[in-house]
């Protein structure tokens, strides 16, 4: 059972939170809270909606208004969005980096064309000579 595992009914969701079960209610029209919901519709209640509901009542307590309180709620869950998604693409890096670690290794060409290496190894160099003379005109 984790955190997000529906298994409070609204008397206990209540309970837990301090509240009313009509305040749990209108909170879930009001899309505050949302539980999830049984095949007979009743509202099951998990321990983060617990918390959110302890969290919702400690900012009306500061005189917060359901709005901002909606609108605080939303932008919390749309910053840890953006933080699972930057966790999982840096392990994805990580993970890249580990299994292909050569692939980053870049050289310039005699040409001036960019040359992929593995890793520990050296752009083949060219031994011939180059002379330049410049052109004089008497």
């Amino acid at each position: 059972m984790d955190e997000f595992s529906p298994v409070f009914a609204i008397a206990m969701a209540a309970e837990l939170a301090g509240m009313h079960p009509q305040t749990l209610r209108q909170y879930d029209r009001l899309g505050l809270v949302s539980p999830t919901r049984t095949p007979g519709q009743s509202r099951r209640y998990s321990m983060r909606d617990v918390v959110q509901l302890r969290e919702i009542a400690a900012m009306t307590a500061q005189g917060l208004n359901l709005e901002g309180i909606r609108r605080i709620l939303e932008l919390e869950n749309h910053v840890s969005a953006l933080t699972a998604r930057v966790q999982e693409l840096e392990h994805a890096l990580a993970d890249e980096l580990l299994t292909k670690p050569g692939r980053r290794v870049f050289a310039a060409g005699s040409a001036g064309e960019v040359i992929s290496l593995k890793a520990g190894t050296r752009a083949e160099r060219s031994n011939q000579i180059v002379v330049w003379r410049p052109n004089r005109r008497s």
